[in-house]
């Protein structure tokens, strides 16, 4: 057996430096001091680590609490050396301070607060959850979590630039936006970006129409009956080149989220997880990419449950003597629901068994969103089994027999 004691290290995240305390697994206190967020401050941290592996040994479990938020990048230096890396679970810690409380708090203290908690987790389960192991993840699931992000940026920027467009359009120009009523259709993007000032728009000949792309005969008539009767406010000196200036940059928003799908859709060849999740009918690309990205790896939850909470598709029992009850989860991943909701709506139209089980839902009286997850509940389960097994989603046939 190996008594060599183990090494934990605990740090508390600060905006520019943070604080960080080295232990033992017997319970010894090593070090105490702060590092600045910068390359030096991570050296200093590092160097001091391995001074104190080389006179004691052991493996080194590093806390800290933000990772991926203020943490970065350190959290993943820390991953790159190896070192077992926990996250401080701020929901559960607070519970743990109310149980547990301390005479005071401020960094240094917090700091300390993370080697008790590797002291008692093997005794105590509420520390047990408090910490939670950060499993290394692949590196292709790592790079779709930054692209499908990304993508999803870009896409609520589109959405807010085109609730202001149509606000705009209706206020300078009323019934502009009647041609199309839709203010995404890229020929109509385009026939406003034509001009430099949106007063030519009732100007412009067909033939100079026709030679805009996506923009036929049909759109070019429907373009020269609105010429006719064409009005602008008295704004549209000012707020026209606001117009053209959000539907340039609408346009050019369109061009970036399509090269990012079309990244995803490569790199999804490289991820099995990905892979594994577009098998199952409704849930395509986008969605797909998002799960697997935000998943990373199914080996950070113990059960189907897990990541059902993880996912928002499960609820936590709320019951308290006579009363029976749940409630919305706070720790969850608001993308991966996101995306999760949307493929549910998805397949669902896909898979006729799912549409059956949705409509059942809502002959019980519930709503299209609680139908929704619970549809979405059972989704977990076979998601979480097609992971752990390595196995596609697949259709179930049903056999009818002549009698």
């Amino acid at each position: 057996m190996n008594n060599t004691p183990q090494i934990y290290v605990s740090v508390d995240i600060g905006c520019r430096q943070h604080s960080v305390a080295i232990g033992l697994s017997n319970g010894d206190l090593l070090d105490e001091f702060a590092i600045l967020h910068r390359p030096e401050g991570f050296k200093q941290l590092f160097e001091r680590i391995e001074h104190h592996r080389q006179h004691h040994g052991g493996a080194v479990a590093v806390a800290m609490e933000g990772y991926n938020g203020y943490a970065r990048p350190l959290d993943s230096l820390v991953k790159v050396r190896g070192y077992q890396l926990y996250n401080i679970n701020n929901l559960k810690l607070a519970r743990f301070k109310e149980i547990f409380p301390a005479a005071a708090k401020n960094d240094r203290i917090d700091a300390c607060k993370g080697l008790e908690l590797f002291q008692l987790r093997d005794h105590l389960p509420l520390a047990k959850d408090v910490l939670q192991e950060i499993m290394p993840t692949p590196r292709e699931n790592d790079m779709l979590t930054r692209l499908s992000r990304r993508r999803r940026a870009l896409v609520d920027e589109k959405s807010r630039l085109q609730s202001r467009l149509q606000g705009d359009l209706h206020a300078v120009c009323p019934g502009l936006l009647d041609i199309t009523n839709d203010a995404d259709n890229l020929w109509f993007l385009r026939f406003i970006t034509s001009v430099n000032q949106l007063t030519k728009l009732s100007r412009l000949r067909l033939s100079t129409l026709l030679k805009i792309p996506g923009v036929g005969r049909k759109y070019a008539g429907d373009i020269s009956a609105w010429q006719s009767h064409a009005s602008f406010s008295h704004e549209v000196g000012w707020v026209g080149e606001m117009i053209i200036e959000d539907t340039r940059r609408i346009l050019a928003l369109k061009d970036d989220i399509k090269a990012l799908e079309l990244r995803c859709k490569t790199l999804m060849q490289e991820s099995q997880a990905a892979q594994l999740i577009d098998s199952i009918p409704g849930f395509a690309v986008i969605c797909a990419s998002e799960l697997a990205g935000e998943i990373g790896t199914i080996d950070r939850f113990a059960s189907e449950r897990s990541l059902a909470l993880y996912l928002g598709m499960a609820n936590l029992d709320n019951s308290s003597g006579k009363f029976r009850g749940s409630k919305a989860p706070q720790h969850v991943n608001k993308r991966a629901k996101s995306a999760m909701m949307a493929a549910i709506d998805k397949h669902r139209k896909c898979v006729p068994e799912s549409q059956c089980y949705y409509e059942k839902k809502r002959i019980e009286g519930k709503s299209h969103n609680q139908a929704s997850r619970a549809l979405g509940r059972q989704l977990c389960r076979i998601i979480f089994r097609m992971l752990k097994q390595n196995r596609a989603y697949e259709m179930r046939t049903r056999i009818k027999e002549n009698t």
